[in-house]
């Protein structure tokens, strides 16, 4: 298992794991969307790699308080074999020297089955109120 750097070429297979593995993909998640995001931080955005196929990736951003978790995907085939677990450590540790001292992410209510995931890596549940807005 091998954990890199995301590129541009990548984004069609990744893109593929993201809605394998549940992930609604949006506007934002756009190959032009995906462009601005890696010209921002692209050291946070990693994939998980076996025998050059992309099997899982994360979405990390840092926007100077705090770091964000996003599209944490991991292909069904290799779900519970340590993939989300390694690219989480990789992309922490990634924050952490950066310095970041926290780091905070959401969860789909159509997706709570990761909670328990997120709990063993050491994430805390926390009462807030999420707000969006979609600039046209």
């Amino acid at each position: 298992m091998r954990i890199r750097e995301f590129t541009l070429g990548d984004y069609v297979e990744v893109a593929s794991v993201w809605e394998q593995a549940g992930i609604t993909v949006s506007v934002s998640d756009s190959l032009k969307g995906i462009v601005h995001k890696v010209g921002r931080d692209s050291e946070l955005f990693l994939v998980a790699e076996e025998n050059e196929k992309i099997v899982g990736s994360v979405m990390g951003s840092y926007d100077g308080r705090r770091g964000w978790i996003n599209h944490l995907a991991v292909h069904p085939d290799y779900q519970g074999k340590r993939v989300g677990k390694l690219i989480m450590e990789e992309l922490e540790q990634r924050l952490k020297r950066i310095g970041c001292k926290k780091i905070n992410l959401l969860i789909e209510y159509d997706n709570s089955k990761v909670i328990g995931f997120y709990e063993n890596l050491g994430y805390n549940t926390d009462e807030l109120v999420f707000m969006e807005k979609w600039i046209k």
